[in-house]
């Protein structure tokens, strides 16, 4: 498959064949899944835990442009990638360290609380895995 052109939309075929493939699905799945439920959180139970919920639609948003990003390429697809799970490697350790450190002050959980507890830490694992195949994908330069 011939590499994109700079300005081209076609999918890089760098990250979306192998361990890329399972990566961006992997994103896919959690933006639906964090957007699902703070969808239902935000709708029917906002007055009861409006940090937590908003925390989850927030990391709804940074999975779906980590996605975006990770399909996209090239570029600009790199960066959009790179900053949104630089975003998303942040707050999961930000959030997830409040979340042990002051249980009152997340009266329900986030997506991203406790590291991710509640969805087998893969919330802590996948930016890593993430930024690994930025890396890996830039022979080990940096997104300009």
């Amino acid at each position: 498959m011939p590499e994109p052109t700079p300005g081209s939309r076609a999918a890089d075929p760098r990250t979306v064949t192998g361990p890329g493939r399972v990566l961006v699905a992997v994103y896919g799945i959690f933006a639906l899944a964090a957007g699902a439920r703070a969808a239902v959180q935000l709708s029917t139970r906002f007055d009861e835990a409006p940090l937590a919920y908003l925390l989850s639609a927030f990391a709804a948003v940074v999975y779906v442009l980590a996605t975006i990003g990770l399909v996209r390429g090239g570029r600009w697809g790199r960066r959009l990638a790179l900053v949104a799970i630089t975003v998303e490697l942040v707050g999961v350790l930000v959030v997830g360290t409040l979340s042990l450190a002051d249980p009152g002050a997340f009266p329900d959980e986030t997506v991203w609380s406790a590291y991710g507890r509640g969805y087998f830490f893969v919330p802590l694992v996948l930016p890593v895995l993430g930024l690994l195949l930025l890396r890996s994908r830039s022979g080990g330069r940096p997104a300009r």
